[in-house]
């Protein structure tokens, strides 16, 4: 049984969640931007979310050889390990933004979550869907996926089933009761669901994808649009360190659950903030843009790409008025020109790229 009662609700995780839940509000009331701008917001944050979450664990993809893989994941074939990781979390990532509202969170769809995890790794067909039978442990990797030492011990294949039975029980029992905050119950599932490391591998990317499933389920409309797997990516350490001072106590009287909470909402309003940021931005930098070239600069962000024939179908206006267009966009740095003659076409520029891509370092 989870020792909640320990839980110090301190002045700082009383600003942090009031901090959050006042954007969850915000977010709700004023819708923030258009379909299409949140369309793209969507696809960015995606990126960087499976890119994050895969490097997490070592993968050595970057974001822009994560978006390409994903503009061909119809090929349905994956040569490394890197490739299987990223298209099987993309396609997890996209039941859940589909279908979150209508998944129950029970054991039966967290095993099949990570089935479609680990869907493209023949080297795991043997043990996806099904919790682990023999031992693991949770090791560190540094920024060049280098192995730096064990963080924890986890729990054994024989007590793995009842623990996940109780902890899932928890966090349900606990959403209908109402008396522990949701974040602080979503925070405590992630950190156990760890500590216990149910399967015999993937379990950091599928507490990742269970942490937005979670949010949604709360109420956190926003969360597809603003990464948080990159958020931990770029606070690493301080990932494990929380994980590590928290999890030793799990199974004791006095578990200490605070590193981890701080840990946690800290991330979550780093979060909110890189959203924030990324909101202003869209409205002082399209704003500025002529209707044609606004259109532009969003289909490339929606499909990676644009040839002039690509816009004259898009927007029914002349080649040579287009022109005018794409040059005023590539000499203001919203579009890069690649290629010549009848085979140029054009991708985000740096203005773009740098306000789109990369967001905000956090505090």
């Amino acid at each position: 049984m989870l020792r909640t009662d320990t839980i110090q609700i301190t002045q700082e995780i009383l600003s942090l969640v009031a901090r959050i839940d006042e954007f969850k509000g915000a977010w709700r009331a004023l819708g923030m931007l258009a379909p299409d701008r949140l369309s793209a917001l969507r696809r960015v944050a995606t990126i960087e979310s499976i890119g994050s979450s895969t490097r997490i664990e070592g993968s050595k993809l970057s974001d822009r050889e994560v978006e390409s893989l994903l503009s061909n994941l119809v090929i349905q074939s994956f040569e490394t390990r890197d490739e299987q990781e990223v298209a099987g979390y993309a396609e997890l990532m996209d039941l859940v933004f589909e279908s979150w509202p209508n998944i129950p969170f029970n054991e039966n769809h967290i095993k099949q979550f990570h089935q479609i995890l680990l869907r493209h790794s023949g080297k795991d067909a043997r043990h996806r869907g099904q919790y682990k039978t023999s031992s693991n442990s949770v090791a560190a990797f540094d920024n060049n996926s280098k192995q730096i030492g064990i963080v924890f011990e986890t729990a054994t294949p024989f007590d793995t089933p009842r623990l996940m039975a109780e902890l899932v029980a928890w966090v349900n029992d606990e959403r209908e009761r109402e008396q522990l905050h949701p974040l602080l119950i979503i925070a405590i599932f992630v950190v156990v669901f760890l500590e216990i490391h149910p399967f015999q591998d993937g379990n950091g990317r599928l507490s990742r994808v269970l942490t937005t499933l979670l949010l949604l389920q709360a109420g956190y409309a926003y969360v597809p649009y603003s990464s948080l797997e990159s958020v931990i990516e770029l606070n690493k350490e301080a990932y494990y360190l929380a994980l590590r001072q928290t999890q030793g106590l799990i199974r004791t009287d006095t578990p200490n659950w605070q590193p981890w909470l701080l840990f946690f909402l800290r991330s979550l309003a780093d979060q909110v903030r890189r959203l924030e940021k990324k909101v202003e931005r869209e409205k002082i930098v399209m704003t500025s843009l002529p209707e044609i070239s606004l259109r532009i600069v969003e289909f490339v962000r929606e499909h990676g790409r644009i040839t002039i024939g690509n816009a004259i179908s898009l927007t029914g206006i002349s080649r040579n008025t287009l022109k005018v267009h794409f040059r005023n966009l590539v000499e203001r740095g919203h579009l890069t020109q690649l290629g010549s003659g009848r085979g140029v076409w054009y991708e985000l520029g740096s203005i773009q790229n740098s306000k789109s891509l990369q967001g905000v370092m956090p505090n």
